[in-house]
């Protein structure tokens, strides 16, 4: 009799499937950036999806020069505000601050978040212009009031690497960019990739079935039909990990690399991007977004974090002929 054999239910690439601490992804690591100093991160609000024809810039398609039709995600990026800048000092129990200094005349937005912090006086900041260390961080956090779709005005705050060739390059410009508001265009441009950070939609506790997509047990099932034949062998003798069982689906932190920004739109009003009737579950675009090809990870309104690529494999960077982006209602008008 030959031996019954089938692929595995769902994938293990991403166990084990934890929920996620918060819904705002923390960025582990950071790629070596430009040589001139620049912010290497960004935030945006998730904003929806639609459809665009392009001119398929992919050179190894078999489509490539044609036009297209393509999914494209919408996310609106109001510029961030830097409040204070840190410098990190590595050592054998991890990095640690070493100097810190805040900006003049905070935004008043950030009370819902934290104490209002004093400006550091000018004997910090030009101690901390004489500090060493190994790496500069800008602290920087969102500005929700200037956006409609999302329903808490309170800002996010989070850290954004500084990139640079030397230490007092980066150190110099932390410093300068206090106070500043930082637009989306100086992260980057249309036509380059950036690596996508975001929790995923949340579906709670599930079951086996749903959760991994195993089968259903026969109808003569002695006990349930929604659950898993068996737990393992009795040998080893514990539940291993490769056993599909019920728990969290969903509200994962994920990570999508190398996605193509195809437009940056800096003046929805000159420029028109939302549909007709509004995105659903968001509303109008306000500020200035950008326009990825692909979907990411998150339901609408969802902070997703923006870092320069990690992995990229394209050294020249090309401009994305975008001859039509549909702005047709999403509600069935």
């Amino acid at each position: 009799m030959a031996r019954r054999h089938r692929p595995r239910r769902g994938s293990l690439a991403f166990s084990p499937r934890s929920r996620s601490a918060r819904p705002l992804p923390r960025l582990r690591s950071w790629p070596a950036g430009p040589k001139q100093p620049t912010i290497e991160g960004f935030a945006g609000y998730k904003v929806g999806m639609t459809h665009a024809f392009i001119l398929d810039y992919r050179k190894r398609s078999t489509t490539a020069g044609q036009e297209v039709s393509v999914p494209v995600t919408v996310v609106e990026v109001p510029p961030l505000r830097v409040v204070a800048a840190r410098l990190y000092a590595r050592g054998p129990y991890g990095s640690r601050v070493v100097a810190e200094a805040w900006g003049p005349e905070p935004s008043s937005a950030l009370a819902r978040r934290i104490p209002m912090p004093p400006a550091s006086p000018t004997e910090a900041v030009e101690a901390f212009g004489k500090s060493a260390g190994d790496d500069v961080r800008l602290i920087v956090h969102t500005q929700p009031g200037l956006v409609t779709g999302t329903p808490s005005k309170t800002p996010t705050l989070f850290e954004v690497r500084v990139s640079g060739e030397t230490f007092e390059e980066r150190r110099a410009f932390a410093l300068s960019q206090l106070g500043r508001e930082i637009p989306v265009s100086e992260l980057t441009k249309e036509g380059e990739f950036v690596d996508v950070i975001g929790v995923t939609k949340g579906f709670g506790f599930q079951g086996h079935i749903q959760r991994w997509g195993v089968k259903l047990q026969p109808r003569k099932n002695s006990k349930h039909r929604r659950m898993i034949g068996t737990l393992g062998p009795h040998n080893p003798s514990f539940v291993t990990y490769r056993i599909p069982q019920a728990g969290q689906q969903g509200y994962h932190r994920r990570t999508q690399f190398n996605m193509r920004i195809l437009r940056v739109v800096r003046d929805p009003k000159s420029d028109p991007i939302t549909p007709a009737g509004g995105f659903p579950h968001y509303g109008e675009v306000r500020t200035s977004c950008v326009v990825l090809h692909g979907s990411l990870p998150g339901p609408a309104r969802r902070l997703l974090r923006f870092r320069l690529p990690m992995r990229s494999r394209v050294a020249s960077v090309e401009k994305v002929e975008l001859r039509y982006f549909s702005t047709r209602s999403k509600q069935g008008a």
